[in-house]
């Protein structure tokens, strides 16, 4: 283990910004990590006020990244911050986390990881020439029963993997709340600062980077229909898409943010040869296996069956069946096992291959090129769209 807590500061994510908020709890959790200094806002009255709240020292309150990128490369190296998470809307991603790379910091940012595919290739460069690390906070891979599904599979115990079935259901979108005063809707539905898609960028790419996580295959030619139910939208808020992956699996991706009543209901089957599995964001901690000659099982995260789930599940598993782990500790999983490489990586020592398994600049790039193919077939006439990077 480490001998010391990393250093993290942040961009963005000042008072009453949701994302900022849930990424300072996930850093948290472990101990292992401490939040020595930010630009916690584009404003600088917000960005002092941010800074003061979480009782950081004055001098490191920074009103710019250019500034904080600045000050702290010229720190001690027992002083300076190790990494930055980026939390900003999508437009403002990818010039931070080039500068600070740049700066010799590693990188934590938001998905998706840039504003175009174009940067998020030359966001993979910099952190090739550097070898510096760069988390992608997919957080749903975060989940100890995610991770068991993916080992599941990559067992061969389902056998060759024929279908993918994923869909990512909310409803906060029913109504045209970006003109209703909802900061969320605002910035999430405007193409100058969410990108070219809105649900299927927003919720959609999740559930691209869920699919491909579990089944081990990438999506090779896609067929989308994109929607916007509410009138007035600028970017879609509905959609779907006929899936095509590597070794002859087929699938659907339905994604929506219309579905009146609904919360956050993100769900995954995949189904191979000799059986399936099926697990659902809403009910984390369950993770359903069925199988086509014998009875179907219902394995749970933090069961005492320890030596039925594989060592990445019980590695991210934080306390016993029967007490519920969720969305913060999902997140808190990504940060714990992004800590634990780079303190090794730090000290000299060789990470463990549980703790490398987090999202990183190369699930950024399928996510921006997920936006790009999706919008590139809903435009098309073509019944297929090759995936492309």
């Amino acid at each position: 283990m480490s001998n010391r807590k990393l250093r993290m500061g942040m961009i963005g994510g000042g008072k009453d910004a949701f994302i900022g908020a849930i990424h300072r709890i996930a850093a948290n959790m472990d101990g292992q990590i401490e939040l020595v200094c930010g630009a916690l806002s584009m404003h600088a009255d917000v960005a002092q006020e941010s800074g003061k709240m979480l009782f950081l020292a004055p001098d490191r309150i920074y009103n710019t990244y250019d500034e904080m990128f600045k000050a702290e490369a010229q720190k001690p190296a027992d002083e300076r911050m190790d990494f930055v998470t980026i939390v900003t809307p999508n437009f403002a991603h990818f010039a931070p986390a080039m500068q600070a790379l740049e700066n010799g910091f590693n990188v934590v940012v938001e998905k998706p990881v840039t504003f175009t595919l174009e940067e998020a290739q030359q966001l993979k460069a910099k952190v090739e020439e550097t070898g510096l690390m760069l988390l992608l906070t997919h957080t749903y891979a975060g989940y100890p029963m995610v991770k068991e599904a993916k080992q599941l599979v990559k067992s061969g115990a389902l056998g060759k993997v024929r279908k993918i079935y994923v869909e990512y259901i909310q409803g906060w979108l029913s109504r045209l709340s970006e003109r209703e005063g909802n900061a969320q809707a605002s910035w999430r539905t405007d193409p100058t600062k969410s990108g070219k898609s809105g649900c299927m960028g927003d919720i959609g790419t999740h559930a691209a980077h869920l699919a491909e996580y579990i089944s081990g295959l990438k999506i090779t030619e896609l067929n989308a229909s994109l929607n916007i139910v509410v009138d007035g939208r600028m970017l879609d808020d509905d959609g779907a898409v006929l899936l095509r992956f590597e070794e002859g699996a087929t699938g659907t991706l339905i994604a929506s943010q219309v579905a009146a009543g609904e919360e956050n209901a993100l769900k995954i089957r995949v189904y191979g040869e000799n059986g399936s599995l099926e697990w659902a964001q809403m009910e984390p901690n369950t993770l359903i296996v069925k199988w086509l000659d014998k009875p179907a099982e219902i394995l749970r995260a933090g069961s005492g069956y320890t030596d039925r789930l594989s060592s990445y599940a019980t590695h991210n598993c934080r306390t016993p069946g029967g007490h519920p782990e969720g969305y913060l500790e999902a997140f808190g999983n990504l940060y714990r096992n992004f800590a634990l490489t780079l303190s090794a990586k730090i000290e000299g020592r060789e990470p463990k291959a549980e703790w490398l398994d987090f999202p990183s600049i190369d699930d950024g790039i399928r996510g921006m090129a997920f936006i790009n193919n999706v919008v590139a077939s809903n435009q098309s006439n073509e019944k297929w769209t090759k995936y492309t990077i």
